[in-house]
């Protein structure tokens, strides 16, 4: 009996061994495997990103020369900086294995009769595998105008770095994005890895003064550079808070001149005041029926082409990080015109906006001045929505102006021009583009992305999308408060960094939809 009993648990115990053992065995290779799965996961990307935070300081080096270069597009005189800053552009793409043509956009006729070349466009493509897509980067490395006496606290073209931003002319607008996208490929390069995409560039020095011959350059190239691209990709724009985000829609402009005529000269107002149509008094009408003090605009038929609001579209609102008070804080508005922030959103992109910029030939000078002048010429834009159609507004326009002037029983003469004509852009927020972009934001930032619009006008992403037929996308890095444009322009080091890696991420994850 004893004999028994000591056998049976003796081999109970072994048996408690084994499975014991099996245990252990099964959660060690469990272990191994997760291990082994996290790993794979994470190789992809992991050692780009770690490249690129070893590199950071010389990515920023690099950003420093370029913003050293006063490419000011708007004055034909600094033409030869602009040439400058892409030649520098062309010699980075073709250290990295790059094949560059400098695409000639045509002459531009000054003033004096004389004709000068326009700046050249970048086109730039690396090795191409048929069995990958292929994507197309737009960027420009023209800037707006910038000097220290207009209000920077740092000279505007040597980088400046303070509390982790970096200040300099161009650093978001957009030699930053530009750069960001060729240190991807650097990147990709250094870590001995195949780029998952076949990639392109397209880069203007134009841009800052309407990407002149730009258009006519994509219409010549369609069947031939952009043959073979199936996504275009734009770096251009800012996200709406500190929260990155992907853009889908902007809006378009349409500007008019509106220009009363009327004396042969210049009047005496203590002489003739009293007894004349005054050509201003005219024009202060007509600008003051184009919109209330609530923003609404009142010529008949604008509001009423606008694309109605679907409850799909309203709730992409809703999740917007957008806070109504740090935007006051930023632009310094004690109130705006409405109280929600789904409200302001909507009316800054997806409703039309009409603003008046100013009038020429009054008198604006310090001092005083008691003249009555002879023409006046007013300036005013309207943002254009889907389904606005600017031919039709410029009649809507033209037919109000001409009815707020018949009341005015005035001889004197009117005239309506239009300016600016350019469309709206919007995308399909399915487009493989934007679940890249969503997968790639998440995968370097950790959350989910806003997804935007922009209330400016960007012609180039409609451009793009009508002529080529191609997908188009707005992928920012650039923060909401980086004041493109404006005094003390600046990119954070953070999202010049970070932003390089979405790059890098975003390639990745488009070769994987």
């Amino acid at each position: 009996l004893h004999y028994s009993l000591y056998k049976n648990s003796k081999e109970k115990t072994a048996g408690h061994r084994a499975e014991y053992s099996g245990t252990m065995v099964k959660l060690l290779v469990s272990v191994i495997m997760l291990y082994m799965s996290s790993e794979v996961t994470m190789s992809p990307l992991d050692d780009l990103f770690q490249y690129i935070d070893g590199h950071q300081d010389d990515f920023v080096q690099t950003l420093k020369q370029w913003v050293g270069i006063k490419s000011d597009s708007s004055d034909p005189r600094t033409w030869n900086e602009v040439e400058r800053i892409l030649n520098v552009t062309a010699v980075k793409i073709r250290d990295l294995g790059g094949i560059v043509e400098f695409a000639d956009v045509g002459k531009q006729q000054m003033p004096n009769g004389e004709s000068i070349p326009i700046p050249p466009v970048i086109l730039a493509e690396f090795k191409k595998d048929p069995k990958k897509p292929t994507l197309c980067i737009y960027g420009h490395v023209d800037v707006q105008p910038a000097e220290k006496k207009d209000g920077w606290a740092t000279d505007p073209y040597t980088l400046t770095e303070v509390n982790g931003n970096l200040y300099g002319r161009g650093a978001t607008d957009n030699k930053g994005p530009v750069l960001a996208w060729i240190h991807a490929v650097e990147t990709y390069q250094a870590m001995k890895k195949e780029i998952p995409v076949n990639l392109k560039f397209i880069i203007e020095g134009m841009e800052e003064v309407g990407s002149t011959g730009l258009e006519t350059l994509v219409k010549q190239r369609n069947d031939s550079f952009f043959a073979d691209v199936n996504y275009i990709v734009i770096s251009d724009n800012v996200w709406v808070s500190k929260k990155p985000a992907l853009t889908y829609g902007t809006r378009g402009n349409t500007y008019f001149l509106v220009e009363v005529e009327g004396q042969k000269q210049d009047m005496h107002s203590g002489v003739f005041g009293g007894s004349v149509h005054e050509p201003l008094i005219n024009l202060i009408a007509l600008l003051g029926s184009l919109v209330d003090s609530k923003g609404t605009i009142l010529i008949p038929g604008i509001n009423e082409a606008v694309a109605p609001l679907t409850e799909e579209e309203r709730k992409l609102y809703e999740g917007i990080d957008f806070d109504l008070e740090e935007h006051k804080n930023d632009t310094g508005v004690t109130r705006f015109l409405h109280d929600t922030k789904e409200d302001i959103l909507m009316s800054r992109w997806r409703y039309p906006a009409l603003s008046i910029h100013g009038i020429e030939g009054a008198f604006s000078a310090p001092g005083t001045k008691t003249v009555i002048p002879r023409k006046v010429t007013g300036k005013f834009s309207i943002r254009q929505v889907p389904n606005m159609d600017p031919p039709v507004v410029e009649r809507q326009v033209t037919e109000h102006l001409q009815e707020i002037f018949a009341k005015q029983n005035s001889p004197n003469k009117l005239k309506v021009t239009m300016v600016v004509d350019a469309k709206p852009w919007m995308a399909d927020l399915k487009d493989p583009q934007y679940v890249a972009g969503q997968r790639a934001v998440k995968t370097v930032f950790g959350v989910e992305p806003d997804l935007i619009r922009e209330g400016s006008t960007i012609p180039i992403a409609r451009n793009f999308q009508e002529i080529t037929g191609k997908s188009v996308m707005m992928l920012p890095i650039g923060g909401a408060d980086d004041g493109e444009h404006s005094q003390n322009e600046k990119i954070s080091r953070s999202n010049y960094i970070q932003g390089t890696k979405l790059f890098a991420a975003y390639v990745y994850e488009l070769s994987q939809v």
